[in-house]
């Protein structure tokens, strides 16, 4: 790479938070490899695939899913228990099963079964519908599929007919009155056939330990789920009651989700071991430990306990993991149980990124078309920010700035007061924002910034809107603040002269991303290239494959962006799927807007107009036509420069 690339790549920390998938091509390119094994690996450059895909008429925004990369964190993630089972001589296994809420995209979940095939994983549903879906997916025949959450009695009863169609299915038992369903149906099935395949029972233990960062309360004594103590020595007595304790197999736990921190990990291990240990010294026939998901993406690539990272990676999770519950079951003298996973924001987040067109910039600073000259007649204080303009230096930068700060103050207490035109403020804002930007220029040259310069810098800073829908595509951003990568997909051999924010396109003034990545820091400002006339500029955001895809919501009623699959071989890049994005139609219809009804009643006023003489009746048979046609066009932006 040449120093600008290094550079390049050091400034947007690709290095950092990429995890060997991601990084720049000679020709200053974004690239996504196959593999995190670094070397010749092969890889995909994302402003071929952009163009290739422009050329067929698939436009910014679309959502690239690269599924060889969730294989590639199935297989780190195998690895690492595999490799800490090995090493601390741990007698049981390891399993995971995958949280649908995370990504419940058919692709995404067929390409994770495709691969977790190999090692027994399987997966996790939350709902009916998700276990709807699940029950007709083809799992490993040894591996699991969990059902978390709160279930009512046809819940369970499809629960039933999963385990009866082969599917080792297990209910995680969170409320009393579902293990009361749990047992009525039990009977019933097993009275009309007593060898027929039962689903486990597991259930949930509401710790004292608590998780990290964002998702902390979702552990602890106040979390929503989860059994206490007293409860779950009451599932233990109903079921040996009801001749059925031996369908209780599963103790499972979850502090919540982006753990960013091992120590609190380790805490949460060795409580759910310890109960582990002691239900199973009642000779209680559990079998499988569930560690819950949160295991952490490292988004900012800082490898610490900030929100939006991690201070540790796949080997220290599962050395940890592996060797808290072997030392504690040790201890107890009690067998090590199988582990069972649900890390599913590890598995998913990397293999999809959006990729965005800046639409154009919206100005922040004032600018006159024609330069501005002093007249006799300008009022004092307009005289004096043009003086400040004139002879600010490296030396008096600081003193002026505050000057001009008071002389807008003035600018516009006079303006409210009636004293001065509106060409007088208008000159007198020019004139300001000169001073602004020039001590802006002479304050980036010391070695110490002061603050006021820094929020100077970010109130200066460029605003680039882009053709996106932040609620739609990172609603995690907008609600939790979550930091996602953000990256030009191309000119990363060149540097950045501008310093921007973005803006996306819906009437909302929550749709903006002012927090970048920065591997010290959170940045206000992302460091981008300059807009040309004319010439495409993309973005790509980066590691949205958990969670935001199903999160996302129609604010403004911008729907699913394009999507297309991409795999990459030896000889480069295939697009194997192109999926067209949601329709003005499309999006209607999720709020209840039929087309068909919304064309009649076009339909009438347009033929109102004719009737009165207002329209020709050609006239009126385009403007229908027209619109009708705009039901099937794409709910974002047509790029600049296209018909």
């Amino acid at each position: 790479m040449t120093i600008v690339t290094e550079q390049t790549v050091e400034t947007y920390g690709i290095e950092n938070w990429s995890a060997g998938y991601f990084g720049v091509n000679r020709k200053g390119n974004l690239i996504v490899s196959a593999s995190d094994g670094g070397g010749d690996n092969p890889s995909a450059d994302v402003k071929e695939i952009i163009d290739d895909l422009s050329r067929r008429g698939i436009n910014t925004p679309v959502l690239l899913r690269f599924p060889q990369l969730l294989t590639g964190q199935i297989r780190k993630l195998q690895k690492a228990f595999k490799n800490s089972i090995k090493e601390f001589g741990y007698d049981g296994g390891h399993m995971c099963v995958f949280p649908m809420k995370v990504n419940q995209n058919r692709a995404v979940i067929e390409e994770y079964l495709r691969e977790g095939k190999r090692y027994n994983f399987g997966l996790e549903a939350g709902s009916k519908a998700e276990l709807y879906a699940a029950l007709a997916m083809e799992q490993a025949e040894e591996s699991l599929l969990v059902l978390n959450g709160f279930k009512d009695k046809d819940f369970i009863r499809l629960a039933f007919a999963g385990a009866q169609a082969g599917k080792n299915v297990v209910i995680v038992i969170e409320k009393l009155s579902e293990l009361e369903h749990t047992i009525k149906l039990t009977e019933e099935v097993t009275l009309e056939n007593p060898t027929i395949k039962l689903p486990i029972i597991g259930v949930r233990v509401k710790l004292y330990s608590k998780g990290s960062g964002k998702w902390e309360k979702s552990g602890g004594e106040a979390a929503k789920f989860g059994l206490t103590t007293t409860e779950i020595l009451e599932v233990i007595r109903r079921l040996t009651e009801a001749g059925r304790i031996e369908m209780l197999k599963l103790l499972h736990f979850h502090i919540g989700s982006q753990l960013t921190d091992i120590k609190r990990i380790k805490n949460a291990m060795k409580e759910a071991a310890r109960t582990y240990a002691k239900i199973r010294q009642l000779n209680i026939p559990i079998e499988f430990l569930d560690v819950g998901g949160g295991m952490a993406v490292d988004y900012d690539g800082s490898r610490t306990s900030f929100e939006s990272s991690a201070n540790y990676n796949a080997q220290e999770f599962a050395n940890d993991v592996v060797y808290v519950i072997k030392t504690v079951c040790d201890d107890e003298d009690v067998p090590h149980p199988t582990i069972i996973q649900e890390s599913g924001r590890f598995l998913a987040a990397y293999h999809a990124i959006l990729v965005t067109n800046v639409q154009d910039e919206i100005e922040t600073i004032v600018e006159d078309l024609t330069p501005v000259a002093l007249d006799a007649n300008d009022p004092q204080v307009v005289k004096e920010l043009f003086d400040l303009r004139k002879s600010i230096t490296a030396k008096n930068y600081r003193e002026y700035y505050h000057d001009a700060l008071e002389h807008r103050e003035e600018l516009f207490t006079m303006f409210n007061l009636g004293l001065i035109s509106l060409e007088n403020r208008g000159k007198g804002e020019v004139l300001f924002w000169d001073v602004c930007e020039k001590a802006d220029e002479f304050a980036q040259q010391k070695k110490y910034v002061a603050e006021e310069f820094a929020d100077l810098r970010q109130l200066l800073c460029a605003k680039y809107l882009a053709n996106f829908s932040v609620f739609r595509s990172i609603p995690d951003n907008w609600a939790l603040e979550q930091l996602f990568p953000i990256i030009p997909i191309h000119k990363l051999n060149k540097k950045p002269t501008e310093y921007a924010t973005l803006c996306d396109i819906t009437c909302d003034s929550d749709g903006i991303v002012d927090k970048f990545v920065d591997l010290h820091d959170v940045k206000p400002v992302l460091e981008l290239h300059k807009l040309e006339k004319g010439v495409p500029y993309y973005l790509a955001i980066m590691l949205v494959g958990a969670y935001q895809e199903v999160m996302g919501n129609n604010h403004n009623l911008f729907g699913a962006p394009h999507e297309a699959h991409i795999h990459i071989g030896e000889d480069g890049y295939i697009i194997k799927k192109v999926i067209q994005g949601a329709t003005v139609g499309d999006t209607l219809a999720t709020v209840r807007f039929e087309a068909a009804q919304l064309h009649d009643q076009f339909r009438r006023n347009v033929m109102q107009q004719v009737k009165s003489g207002d329209l020709a009746t050609r006239e009126g048979d385009q403007l229908i036509e027209y619109y009708e046609k705009q039901s099937d066009s794409y709910t974002y932006l047509a790029p600049n420069g296209s018909e």
